[in-house]
């Protein structure tokens, strides 16, 4: 019985790779077909992957904390005899009914290159990720095979791939029009290539069919003096140069490379953490946010004793059904929006000379808020946020305040947001302007409510006051629309009858 080994799928789109937090069987555990097996973060969530295949864990590769590559091993199993057992019935099974039309390989033809894709469909585990799966149940799939001319073709590369390769230029040069495309079937290889600053026409690769592995373009790499290390990054590290010009030692280590002194400060290197996982995520989506919005900002003190009289005797009368603030502070949001549409947008750049940039709108709402967890800042979003009422908006803010924290908000719940709402005042500050959530166009901050002394009908009183903050993209909007929607949302908190009318 032959050890099968299951390789990290792709849990989302154009992701490379996945963080692992912890696994969720042990070596010599038995499994079985579509257990999880491990708990992985990506795409700001927290996500199980099941094993396709059962038998006994003889192998689990990496370890908690490590961050693994798309396509690379995550786990191994013995098969058991039942499970051969089994899987020789259904081979028989498929032998008695013949080969079906169009599915079968020429005789004597292999695929070396594929036969670990195919492997990994004929354990049909039915449990459908994004780029791993089979179409169901625990039937055997099939790939559907191209004809026995094309199958005798010298490149056995998908169509796609070939396309993807010459759009980016990758595949053929200029000089030899008639040379054959790269083979390269793994998003992640092109990618190292790509931001190492090489060419899949120039290297030769190692794997069968000369397929180009990994390892040929970190040797590519080493070879042209670069550090395979890098190559998944954008930028390379800076490195200190002496007098003469020649390189010196990486600035962040001592002489040696060992952790030392930084050069720059002098001061000794307390610890390193690799940026992963959510940070990396939300690191990446602010940088773009202040890299490309031109934001501006306007800020207003409200006085909102009335809110907080209101929300008392509501608590007086109905203490289990009396929504929190902040479902009170997402109803006036939604009002505002409806009067302010144009803060509920998202600029679009021109994609190409013909056709230049658009502002998107939308039909309906989807509010996102900002909830602080464990695992960092997240902002899930309640779908169509405008159809609700406050009692409604503060099951859905419970709800998925409660899935972000437990790591089990889905990726649309946590991306699908048009305009967002953060009550920083919880962290007991009294304004901040914060960075849009983009691609969105606004957000509105709400700072802490604290007594102050405030003019009411010409005499001085101690009133319960807040500040908010509406940050803006200028693009979508100019100072009037902006100005308007706060002003509107600051006479609803300090007034708020009317627009609970629908409580």
């Amino acid at each position: 019985m032959s050890v099968r080994t299951f390789l990290l799928p792709d849990l989302g789109e154009g992701l490379t790779e996945a963080e692992l937090v912890t696994w969720l069987v042990a070596v010599g555990d038995e499994i079985r077909v579509d257990q999880p097996v491990a708990e992985v973060e990506t795409a700001k969530s927290l996500v199980e992957v099941p094993s396709p295949f059962a038998g006994t864990v003889a192998q689990l590769h990496g370890e908690a904390g490590q961050t693994l590559d798309v396509g690379r091993p995550l786990i191994s199993v013995m098969p058991s005899a039942s499970a051969v057992a089994a899987a020789g019935m259904a081979a028989s099974e498929i032998s008695a009914s013949g080969p079906a039309t169009g599915h079968s390989d020429p005789p004597g033809h292999s695929d070396p290159d594929g036969e670990a894709y195919r492997q990994e469909e004929k354990a049909g585990s039915g449990n459908v990720l994004i780029g791993y799966g089979t179409p169901g149940g625990h039937a055997v799939a099939r790939r559907t095979r191209r004809s026995r001319a094309s199958a005798a073709a010298p490149v056995r590369v998908p169509a796609q791939v070939l396309q993807s390769e010459a759009l980016d230029a990758e595949a053929l040069d200029a000089e030899a029009p008639h040379a054959e495309a790269p083979r390269c079937i793994s998003p992640l290889v092109r990618k190292l290539a790509r931001d190492g600053g090489l060419r899949l026409a120039d290297i030769s690769g190692t794997g069968p069919n000369h397929l180009i592995l990994r390892s040929d373009i970190e040797a590519a790499l080493a070879a042209a003096g670069s550090n395979g290390a890098s190559a998944g990054s954008n930028q390379a590290d800076a490195v200190a140069t002496g007098p003469s010009g020649e390189a010196g030692p990486d600035p962040r280590t001592g002489p040696s490379g060992e952790a030392g002194p930084d050069r720059r400060t002098g001061l000794n290197i307390a610890s390193r953490t690799p940026v992963t996982g959510l940070r990396k995520t939300v690191a990446a989506n602010l940088t773009a946010s202040r890299s490309i919005i031109p934001e501006a900002t306007v800020w207003v003190d409200v006085d909102a004793t009335a809110l907080l009289e209101l929300r008392a005797d509501l608590k007086r009368r109905h203490p289990d059904s009396t929504p929190g603030l902040l479902a009170f502070l997402a109803r006036f949001v939604l009002a505002g929006l409806a009067k302010f549409p144009e803060l509920n947008t998202r600029f679009d750049p021109a994609v190409s000379p013909a056709e230049g940039a658009q502002l998107t709108a939308y039909e309906g709402v989807n509010l996102g808020f900002a909830a602080q967890t464990d695992r960092g800042l997240m902002v899930p979003s309640i779908r169509r946020a405008d159809t609700m009422n406050a009692r409604q908006l503060d099951a859905e803010i419970r709800r998925l305040t409660a899935a972000a924290r437990a790591g089990r908000a889905t990726p649309a719940e946590l991306t699908s947001g048009t305009f967002t709402l953060n009550n920083y005042g919880v962290f007991g500050v009294d304004g901040s302007a914060a960075i849009i959530n983009y691609p969105e166009s606004a957000i509105l901050g709400i700072g802490r409510i604290i007594d102050k002394p405030w003019v009411v009908d010409g005499e001085l009183a101690v009133r319960k006051l807040t500040e908010l903050t509406l940050v803006f993209d200028h693009r979508v909007c100019d100072g009037g629309t902006a100005g308007g929607f706060l002003r509107y949302v600051a006479d609803v908190i300090e007034n708020p009858g009317s627009v609970l009318a629908d409580l």
